[in-house]
């Protein structure tokens, strides 16, 4: 089985989320995606992050219709910081053996890999996957992204990169959407539309809890 790990606040989650996982999904063939909604993100600010189980409610509520799609609360249940080496222990420990795990990140996170909690065992312990909104070979040549492959000791491939462990590296292109949750909480806090920026099911929520508004 192949399975991909998903973290963020999604604080909220939203059709670009979504729709880069998809896409992840089909390219690597992943068997399942398990969005980890985080307790609290050690590398963003606490400004204007919804409860955790209004986060977590409404990522079950974007990913329900999706048989791929699932949502683990283990972050949220172990509480503190949510660091993801931690979330990797968890699954490696709890899925079954065979399972072969992907870390799924954006290219902003990616060559910040060195600064996260035990960056080493990650790299070697899970495969990662960069979903990118630039073309793979743009985002490959970028000299942030290389000093990252190199400062990790990835070997080139071809198509992708592999960890002196074992574990790889890959690039995949997803459709750009130009959506944040920031501007989405800036148009919520502006009374504004979100509709079709985030699922319905997931607005409906929002305002029914009078989540991101002003004051």
């Amino acid at each position: 089985m192949r399975v991909g790990l998903f973290g963020g606040s999604f604080n909220p989650i939203h059709l670009g989320h979504l729709r880069a996982a998809e896409e992840v999904r089909e390219a690597m063939q992943l068997d399942l995606v398990y969005f980890i909604p985080a307790a609290s993100p050690p590398h963003k600010s606490a400004d204007g992050l919804a409860a955790a189980d209004h986060r977590l409610r409404m990522v079950q509520l974007a990913t329900k219709g999706n048989r791929h799609f699932m949502v683990s609360d283990t972050e949220i249940r172990r509480g503190g910081q949510s660091y993801t080496v931690d979330t990797i222990r968890h699954f490696r420990a709890t899925l079954r053996a065979q399972a072969v795990l992907f870390l799924m990140m954006g290219t902003d996170s990616f060559v910040e890999l060195d600064t996260w909690k035990e960056a080493g065992e990650i790299a070697a312990t899970c495969s990662i996957i960069v979903h990118t909104r630039a073309p793979v070979i743009e985002a490959q040549r970028s000299p942030a992204t290389l000093a990252t492959v190199q400062r990790f000791g990835y070997i080139a491939k071809s198509g992708y990169y592999v960890h002196p462990s074992g574990q790889t590296l890959n690039f995949i292109s997803t459709t750009f959407l130009p959506i944040s949750a920031s501007s989405i909480r800036a148009k919520l806090q502006a009374q504004q539309s979100a509709r079709y920026l985030v699922p319905a099911d997931v607005l409906d929520y929002i305002q029914r809890h009078a989540l991101y508004q002003a004051g």
